[in-house]
């Protein structure tokens, strides 16, 4: 019967445990080389006067619009933080840290007191 010589050459698979090759190829693209890392402060020059816009969000309010209107000068806004509760700090957008307002001479600014490291979206 000719089905008993039935060869299996094209299926995929992973590499078989003798080591033996496959006959196929994996591409991986999209994916850097390891030479292409930065290696060094240096190799990210390229870089450096990309402007990016910073944020620091003291806190967030919801309100409608009728409300909104009703608002004048002097008028306050209750924010969903306390006094004393660290402020987001967000880099284009994204929520990159979390920080303390301290005052520099006559000027606002920010201590950042924790790096937010969240997972990138392949």
């Amino acid at each position: 019967m000719a089905e008993d010589n039935l060869e299996f050459n094209e299926l995929e698979g992973p590499t078989p445990p003798d080591g033996g090759d496959t006959g196929h190829e994996i591409e991986m693209t999209g994916l850097p080389e390891i030479g292409d890392l930065p290696r060094s402060a240096k190799d990210l020059e390229a870089v450096y006067d990309i402007p990016v816009q910073v944020s620091a969000v003291l806190g967030k309010s919801t309100m409608q619009v009728s409300q909104l209107l009703k608002l004048g000068r002097g008028a306050v806004i209750e924010l969903d933080r306390k006094v004393g509760e660290a402020i987001d700090i967000y880099v284009n957008n994204r929520l990159v840290a979390r920080g303390e307002v301290v005052v520099v001479e006559d000027r606002l600014g920010i201590t950042m007191t924790e790096i937010i490291k969240t997972e990138r979206a392949t």
